[in-house]
């Protein structure tokens, strides 16, 4: 066949062939099938219109300040990106015409991929990534605006629960708290990416679980409380005063209690009730709390004060302290070992100044040795201004194989198998490429896991990211960018 009306023949035979065949299969149940395995080969997380409509939407008509509402000028028919016209007398828009500015906007993002869509780029400040110009302004001065960080929220397939029925022992979750910020990031390890931003906590530090995941418990240093959050929604149910300023918090191991290490002197745990969301008490112990942490079996607390040097054991039974141990240095982060009956045997502890970490008997309550990291890789601290904390981070498997211990000296993670205490290894982490300077450390902060022991999750403070790395080959496998300055990080496991 050649020429145009041949050619046209040929498009309308294959046309109908293709046609009777779609029919056929779609009598038979293939096309079904076809579709459906379509959609579980696309890497791309599919877009919400309910999340779109509910929270991207908004921002559209919202009066921001020093900014006209974008609604302004996008409702202009020769905008690119055209918002329908709204209804007289209405501030917001029907059902059909907000599916019509989804469908629309479509054209203007790329899924899974916030930096790629012209949505989130065009109106963003040049010097935070955005284009050279866009003629409705600097809309968006950084990547954490709130408004462009629920926007990217969407893009990377806005949290969504499990469907009913799925297995609820997938549901696992790493949070980060951006402690220079006022949100939190909620990691899916399936992915390693962000699924949920969660707003309106300003310099969010610790943040724990309830048993039944429903509730986040999160100290806030901004506000000195305890912010009680809804995981689903991100919305603050409760804020629960505080004796003073907190750091991290533990919670009890049945659930009934979140304890809350408070940063003043002479020191104090202060303890909250989850079911009234009260303050019942708070425990002295032996100088102002850095950190707070349930021991594995759940009969005891651990304290510890940088200022006195001290690592505090208190007893949940009683709320009474018990002992503790005294040190020449700050005591920092820390990790435990159990024995078979799962009753404590070694807390590791880091310590200001020192490269590595202390080992406690905990029956014996002593230091009985002290581990110091590879003084190679190296180089780093110093720019960060970082040497008084050479080694902060530190954390015990799942499995309790292997301890894992950050260095800011290295902008490393090393590993060490247990119970011999034997290296075995070490993982380099980003660096931090400023303009015209040498490069700099990723100044990472805390550890946590996966429950199967496979991934670790460090958070790079100084590089805005987490680090995830496969525990077997000590690779990385993923880099994750969050807020500002995340530090603490914990792993939530539906069961």
């Amino acid at each position: 066949m050649t020429g145009p009306k041949n050619a046209t023949l040929l498009l309308l035979f294959l046309a109908a062939t293709v046609n009777d065949w779609y029919s056929g299969a779609k009598e038979s149940g293939t096309a079904a099938a076809l579709a459906e395995q379509a959609a579980s080969d696309s890497p791309a997380p599919a877009l919400s219109f309910e999340f779109f409509r509910t929270k991207v939407q908004p921002i559209f008509l919202k009066n921001r300040a020093g900014h006209a509402r974008c609604y302004s000028c996008h409702v202009l028919s020769n905008r690119i990106f055209h918002l329908e016209t709204l209804s007289p007398g209405n501030s917001d828009w029907t059902d059909e015409q907000s599916w019509r500015n989804f469908q629309r906007i479509l054209d203007l993002v790329v899924p899974g991929d916030p930096a790629s869509s012209r949505l989130l780029i065009h109106p963003l400040a040049p010097d935070a990534g955005g284009d050279p110009f866009h003629s409705g302004g600097r809309q968006f001065s950084s990547q954490n605006d709130p408004d462009w960080l629920v926007m990217a929220e969407w893009l990377r397939g806005a949290a969504t629960d499990p469907p009913s029925g799925s297995p609820i022992a997938s549901m696992i979750r790493i949070y980060v708290t951006n402690s220079a910020s006022d949100t939190i990031d909620a990691i899916d390890p399936a992915r390693n990416t962000v699924v949920q931003v969660i707003h309106g906590i300003e310099l969010p530090h610790g943040i724990g679980f309830s048993r039944d995941g429903t509730r986040l418990y999160v100290s806030s240093e901004a506000e000195n409380v305890l912010d009680v959050v809804d995981r689903k929604s991100g919305e603050i149910l409760e804020k629960v005063p505080l004796g003073a300023r907190p750091n991290n918090i533990a919670i009890s191991k049945e659930g009934g209690r979140v304890l809350v290490g408070i940063r003043s002197q002479p020191g104090f745990v202060d303890v909250i009730d989850t079911a009234s969301l009260q303050r019942t008490k708070s425990i002295p112990v032996d100088g102002s709390v850095h950190n707070v942490y349930v021991t594995p079996d759940g009969k005891y607390a651990v304290s510890g004060s940088i200022e006195n040097k001290a690592a505090t054991i208190i007893d949940l039974n009683t709320e009474q302290k018990v002992g503790g141990v005294k040190f020449d240095r700050g005591v920092r982060p820390m990790a435990f070992e159990t024995n078979a009956d799962g009753s404590t045997r070694r807390i590791f502890i880091q310590l200001s100044a020192f490269h590595g970490f202390a080992v406690v008997d905990f029956a014996k309550r002593a230091e009985v040795a002290r581990i110091k990291l590879p003084d190679q890789p190296g180089g780093f601290g110093m720019a960060e201004g970082r040497m008084d904390t050479p080694s902060h981070g530190i954390g015990v498997t799942p499995d309790g194989k292997s301890l894992w211990v950050n260095s800011t000296l290295a902008n490393a993670v090393f590993e060490y198998s247990l119970p011999n205490l034997k290296l075995i290894g070490h993982v380099k982490l980003p660096e931090v490429h400023a303009l015209g300077r040498a490069p700099s450390g990723s100044v990472p902060e805390w550890i946590t896991f996966t429950p199967d022991s496979k991934l670790v999750y460090v958070s790079d403070s100084a590089a805005r990211s987490v680090s995830v790395i496969d525990a077997k080959t000590l690779r990385p496998v993923a880099t994750i960018p969050v807020g500002e300055v995340p530090k603490r990080l914990n792993t939530l496991v539906l069961h």
